[in-house]
């Protein structure tokens, strides 16, 4: 693999993995799946992640039509996504982000029956995993890398494979967060918000410099 595309895969798999935060949707994981027992838990886990990764490779590979039918160039997409990872970096430093899924998590369960329900679509596949800014991402670098087949196999090699890390964490997930703690994963949480935070600003100043031709 050539430097630019190891480049390419790095920080692909390393922005996907942050907005992804398997780490911070494992203690919400183990709490919606505690009532049901671990082949509930097991069933749900595969099921999520198999949903979360046909909808966010289904927008990686229409995202560009869907950008051409409605007259939006790449630069403003990558703008637009740039400020929305920045919002999301934003609220995983203050830890609003795992608040709200915590909050969501507590509403679906008190509405349903968690052994008899399917949890997999809602709200772990939507919006706990294939959340508005993976999507977005994942058709901003496909989009960036249209017309080259082996950057478009790398970004999606880099989502693949963080979505098997989150089945791993996943059918662990009770374990590791007894080993973890809130605390560890709170501190991990506000690490990963500040690094999402500087590629989105990354993001933010490339969408700006090609939308105006500044180089």
């Amino acid at each position: 693999m050539s430097t630019e595309l190891l480049n390419l895969f790095s920080a692909t798999f390393v922005t996907f993995f942050v907005l992804i935060d398997c780490l911070g949707v494992a203690p919400v994981f183990a709490s919606m799946t505690a009532p049901g027992g671990a082949k509930y838990a097991r069933r749900m886990a595969i099921k999520s992640v198999i949903v979360a990764t046909i909808i966010v490779f289904a927008f990686a590979f229409g995202g560009a039509w869907l950008l051409d039918q409605m007259h939006i160039s790449i630069d403003a997409f990558r703008a637009a996504g740039g400020a929305l990872l920045f919002l999301i970096a934003l609220d995983m430093v203050f830890e609003k982000r795992t608040e709200r899924r915590e909050n969501r998590a507590e509403e679906h369960m008190s509405d349903h029956h968690v052994p008899e329900d399917d949890i997999s679509v809602f709200p772990l596949g939507i919006p706990m995993l294939a959340g508005p800014g993976t999507i977005a991402t994942a058709m901003l670098y496909m989009g960036n890398a249209e017309g080259d087949v082996m950057e478009q196999i790398v970004v999606l090699s880099a989502l693949g494979i963080n979505m098997v890390i989150v089945l791993i964490v996943f059918l662990i997930a009770g374990p590791l967060i007894r080993f973890m703690g809130d605390s560890v994963a709170g501190a991990l949480t506000r690490i990963l918000g500040v690094i999402l935070a500087a590629l989105s600003i990354q993001l933010l100043i490339d969408g700006i410099k090609g939308a105006f031709n500044l180089g």
